[in-house]
């Protein structure tokens, strides 16, 4: 399909990718017309958003995409597509400073996801903030300052892809790539009210990718619908040798939304039974009426193994390894909070990582134990919506709570299962609206996207709006 746009500049949250794709392989719009546009807001923007705002190598990607469909070549299946990337995902020539104050040595080689994006047509047009090291959930960072959320600049967009979600909230770009540990792209994804996929540990290389815990550590896009979301799996998921994490499973994209009706939806508890803001509590329950409307068959599970407040820190152990000799050469070169929490890293004992390795495979087996019984499971992404700049509480129904526990409560476990999980907005009329948590088995990509797609065909979510934000 295409969209027949009038001369001049082109509103980016006018379209899906595959109309973008579609108008620049017929060759109705240039790809240099995208990313001049894309540039333009990247450079303009006053959120914070880029580290780096590669206007040079943008506008050479994009020429050689117009170049290709000129000559009658296939210009790929991203072919045109500007895309913002997480600085601390390699590019050969570029710095990835990862938020840090002391990593400045260019790469030396284009990490295997980017350079899939490349081979696709999309063009990369720059860097985004994120929390330092990716290690935290706000994207307030000492030495680059914070990322702000383009629905309210007061408040942060999330993190620790704050910058991939905030670039597409803002209309600047319809598709980022992110990475998620504990819930960085759905975490920033929600709070944005855009879409995001955190994809089965082991689905999307790593290779190139700075790491934060590896055993945890996933890459995935952020957009504004499931099916740029699918687009973007299509290309970047798949096996890579050169990753010892990377797992040759056949990568299987939908090709239609999925039927509700008899889907079967596992409302975990006691994982879902803690206190939410109003607004997600409300969202929640209109997502749950909704299904049962159109068929699905809800059901509460009980399942003691799936509560975050079992979840050990030292299942994060591995965060130190990634740290330990540049720490104890000097702990300064590293921000307050970021410092405080690899000092924690650095004391766990074995006994403590011992345990914490067996806490998570009993996780999992839990976890295997609910996907026999039903299809997903369901929760709201966040507890909150709104995370004030500067502020380490957040108010969770009247009450304070520290901001990483409301955050990262629905998302954590999910990295620690190692399965897939979409973010997607809720369709109420608020913006940014609550979020869905969608949660399927391992490798289920594909029918997890049809299942999104579903939701989004059947109005229990909806596609991502632009912020009144223009540039």
């Amino acid at each position: 399909m295409g969209v027949d746009f009038p001369p001049g500049t082109v509103d980016l949250d006018l379209v899906t990718v595959d109309d973008l794709v579609s108008v620049v392989g017929s060759g109705r719009r240039t790809a240099q017309l995208f990313t001049r546009d894309a540039v333009a807001g990247a450079s303009r923007q006053p959120f914070n958003i880029f580290t780096f705002v590669d206007a040079g190598g943008a506008a050479a990607a994009a020429q050689a995409v117009d170049t290709a469909v000129a000559a009658g070549r296939e210009p790929g299946a991203l072919a045109g597509v500007p895309v913002a990337l997480k600085d601390l995902i390699d590019q050969k020539g570029l710095v990835t400073t990862c938020g840090s104050s002391f990593l400045r040595t260019p790469a030396t080689a284009t990490a295997t996801v980017a350079e899939r994006l490349e081979a696709a047509g999309a063009v990369i047009i720059g860097r985004t903030g994120l929390h330092e090291f990716a290690y935290g959930f706000s994207s307030e960072n000492e030495w680059w300052g914070p990322v702000h959320n383009p629905w309210d600049p007061a408040t942060s967009p999330g993190g620790s892809s704050g910058g991939s979600a905030a670039a597409v909230a803002a209309g600047i770009v319809p598709l980022a790539i992110g990475t998620d540990t504990g819930g960085s792209v759905r975490v920033p994804a929600a709070l944005c009210g855009c879409c995001a996929l955190k994809v089965t540990h082991g689905r999307i290389p790593l290779t190139g990718v700075f790491p934060l815990a590896p055993s945890l550590d996933t890459v995935g896009p952020i957009a504004t619908c499931v099916a740029d979301l699918a687009a973007a799996y299509r290309v970047i998921a798949g096996d890579d040798p050169a990753d010892p994490w990377s797992v040759p499973q056949p990568v299987i994209a939908p090709t239609s939304p999925a039927d509700l009706a008899g889907l079967r939806v596992g409302v975990p508890v006691p994982w879902t039974e803690r206190t939410l803001a109003p607004a997600v509590a409300e969202g929640f329950a209109i997502v749950l009426d909704r299904l049962v409307a159109a068929g699905a068959q809800v059901s509460r599970i009980a399942e003691p193994a799936l509560d975050p407040a079992l979840l050990p820190r030292a299942t994060y152990a591995e965060v130190a390894a990634v740290h330990r000799a540049w720490f104890t050469e000097d702990p300064t070169r590293y921000g307050p909070s970021i410092r405080e929490r690899l000092a924690a890293d650095l004391a766990h004992t074995p006994d403590a990582i011992t345990a914490a390795f067996g806490w998570r495979s009993g996780l999992r087996n839990a976890a295997a134990r609910l996907f026999s019984a039903v299809d997903v499971l369901m929760t709201p992404t966040v507890a909150v919506l709104r995370k004030v700049i500067g502020e380490d509480t957040v108010d969770v129904a009247g009450e304070p709570e520290p901001y990483r526990k409301a955050l990262s409560w629905f998302s954590a476990l999910v990295n620690q299962m190692g399965a897939p999980a979409l973010a997607l907005p809720i369709a109420v009329s608020e913006d940014p609206p609550p979020s869905l948590q969608v949660i399927g088995p391992w490798w289920g990509e594909g029918r997890l996207l049809a299942i999104g797609l579903g939701l989004e065909h059947s109005g229990v979510t909806r596609p991502a709006h632009q912020s009144p934000y223009r540039w």
